[in-house]
């Protein structure tokens, strides 16, 4: 499959290039795209919930009232969940929701993704962009050129740069990613995603 290949003025270069079938031209896989969002998703809580239970509770140990002759239930201690300020049964306690996703499964959500974004013409290949300085103006011009100033947009480049990270970290509907960090739940999550050349040629040698 051939693409054209735009400038930063959001023109055609004259040059298409081509999009490996292996990556981009697959059936997409719905339950490994499932699993690789559910992965994503649950690497993000942090885990660190916490409830004192009752044998972690600050409190008197004095036995509150006598055993017997009350016409109550017995109770030994203010620590008691049934008595306000007492621990708590079954608490959250601190744990890691990771899920484990075999690599072969994460490689094809990622291509099941891209191949999807294809068929929705939501993929742009732009040639590799680089600023001289950190300058949110030059981006928006990009994106402007090319008709995404409302859109959400993702730019996945080869190799990381930083004058380009730091001119579209202020930008609310776009972002910069390079191209070994990004994720099935990143090219899922934005409405047009614009490749670099190099990135998708960094693409290309890891998912093949």
């Amino acid at each position: 499959m051939n693409i054209e290949v735009f400038n930063k003025e959001g023109k055609g270069t004259g040059r298409n290039i081509e999009l490996p079938d292996s990556i981009f031209g697959i059936e997409p896989n719905n339950h490994a795209i499932y699993l690789a969002v559910k992965s994503f998703l649950a690497a993000q809580r942090q885990g660190t919930h916490k409830a004192k239970e009752k044998g972690e509770v600050t409190a008197s140990t004095r036995k509150i009232k006598r055993q017997k002759g009350t016409g109550t239930a017995r109770a030994g201690s203010l620590k008691s969940p049934v008595f306000r300020g007492g621990g708590r049964v079954f608490g959250p306690r601190p744990r890691t929701y990771s899920v484990k996703l075999n690599r072969k499964v994460a490689r094809l959500a990622r291509a099941s993704a891209l191949s999807l974004k294809v068929k929705e013409g939501s993929v742009k290949v732009l040639e590799d962009l680089s600023f001289d300085a950190p300058r949110t103006k030059d981006f928006v011009n990009v994106l402007n050129s090319l008709d995404l100033s409302d859109t959400k947009s993702l730019l996945v480049s080869g190799e990381y740069n930083t004058n380009l990270y730091l001119s579209a970290r202020n930008c609310a509907n776009s972002r910069v990613i390079n191209a070994n960090e990004l994720s099935t739940y990143d090219i899922l999550n934005c409405k047009t995603l614009l490749l670099s050349e190099s990135a998708l040629k960094s693409l290309a040698e890891t998912l093949s």
